[in-house]
């Protein structure tokens, strides 16, 4: 694990695609296995570990589309037809009498013998309570068939689905109170530097606000993560090694600054003299000093300390490794072509995502892409993709990656 350690070092800029396939395959080689059973309620975010079975048909049996009158489409021959029993959702039908219809309500089962319904604007209603029908009626019209959505013994749901409220009530239609679902991954967040302050406290001089704690915790949450808030990590070696050989049922150790090559950049310290640094500088921009590896078995990812860097590192590159391990398999977010509202004259080396917004169809940038600027990243509605050593202008095509695809 050295020699890789020292050969990805000494290489060029690791494009971010590679980056990203180098991290899904760690992320495929540590899957979280272990499940708990929890209520609808509680499952929302959680990732599904054995597919959702139906045990019944949907619909169980044929109901009406409509509120309207049902009956046989060969009893429609122009003479109104007596109304033999009204039917509404939630009641079991009789079968029906022959020469008659049936005044029935949305949802309601569709009574043996019938074979269509004719919507109630479509009908004309006689002073004596029979029921004319003008139109020329078809079979199965306005019927939702048994099993139209599914047949009982098919697969609704795949093992590895992100559960949210669509999926939780397709669950709930299927009368299953209950879900398996993958175990939270316990992700320590830490936070190297001692410039960082937690909000609250006061600031020294060179201080700064720690943001990077809030942002991750909240947005792992969102994940289906357990964080366990280690807080504030000084710059000191000795401490830092203390912190890490403390952690104790860490799914992963997660960090923001610390993690490039200065004197004081002590978690990337550590890893390299484990011996266990298996990433390390991205041709991405911003996030360049970005650091994957291990401290005694337990996957460490350390982020660039920049908020905006922290930002787009996680949401590009973690988001997806920490769904890939709780058996995800579509972990790429939703990205739209959409023309730039902007020119971009200096082809980079690296591949930038820039904070835009979209205005009258065009995607168009905060003034300021420093990556200390978190007030960019509040402004945008998500990021512009340039590839490295390309020029844009007013018109071209870009990628737009929404942050709804990358905070969800």
């Amino acid at each position: 694990m050295k020699a890789v350690a020292e050969a990805t070092q000494g290489r060029a800029l690791m494009p971010v695609e590679e980056a990203l396939q180098r991290l899904l395959t760690f992320a495929v080689a540590a899957p979280i296995r272990e499940t708990e059973s929890l209520a609808l309620a509680h499952c929302d975010g959680r990732v599904l570990a054995q597919p959702l079975v139906a045990s019944l048909d949907l619909p169980p049996w044929p109901n009406s589309a409509m509120d309207g009158y049902a009956l046989r489409c060969a009893d429609a021959s122009g003479e109104p037809l007596p109304v033999s029993q009204r039917i509404f959702a939630g009641q079991a039908p009789a079968p029906l009498q022959p020469g008659t219809c049936a005044r029935i309500f949305t949802g309601a089962p569709v009574p043996e013998g019938a074979d269509c319904v004719e919507m109630q604007e479509n009908v004309e209603v006689l002073d004596d309570g029979r029921v004319r029908f003008a139109r020329p009626l078809t079979a199965g019209q306005n019927i939702r068939p048994q099993g139209q959505e599914t047949r009982a013994g098919e697969e609704v749901l795949a093992a590895g689905t992100r559960l949210g409220p669509i999926e939780l009530a397709l669950a709930a239609t299927l009368g299953v109170p209950t879900l398996s679902v993958v175990r939270r991954p316990r992700v320590a967040v830490l936070s190297t530097g001692d410039e960082l302050v937690e909000p609250g406290e006061p600031l020294g001089p060179g201080q700064i606000f720690n943001s990077n704690r809030q942002l991750l915790i909240s947005w792992l949450e969102r994940l289906g993560c357990e964080p366990v808030d280690v807080g504030i990590l000084a710059d000191d070696l000795a401490q830092t090694r203390a912190c890490l050989a403390g952690l104790r049922g860490i799914d992963l150790i997660l960090s923001t600054g610390g993690v490039s090559v200065g004197e004081a950049d002590y978690l990337g310290i550590a890893l390299r003299e484990a011996g266990e640094l298996d990433l390390w500088k991205l041709a991405i921009k911003p996030g360049k000093p970005l650091t994957f590896g291990h401290w005694q078995g337990v996957p460490v990812l350390g982020l660039p300390g920049n908020p905006t860097s922290t930002l787009v590192t996680f949401g590009l590159l973690a988001r997806p490794y920490l769904l890939r391990r709780q058996g995800v398999d579509d972990v790429t977010p939703l990205g739209v072509d959409v023309p730039a509202g902007f020119d971009w004259p200096r082809a980079g080396t690296r591949r930038e995502y820039l904070r835009a917004r979209l205005e009258s169809g065009q995607a168009c940038l905060y003034p300021n892409q420093s990556s200390g600027v978190l007030r960019s990243a509040a402004w945008a509605e998500g990021l512009v993709e340039v590839p490295e050593g390309q020029t844009l202008q007013v018109g071209d095509p870009v990628r737009f990656i929404p942050l709804s695809e990358l905070l969800g």
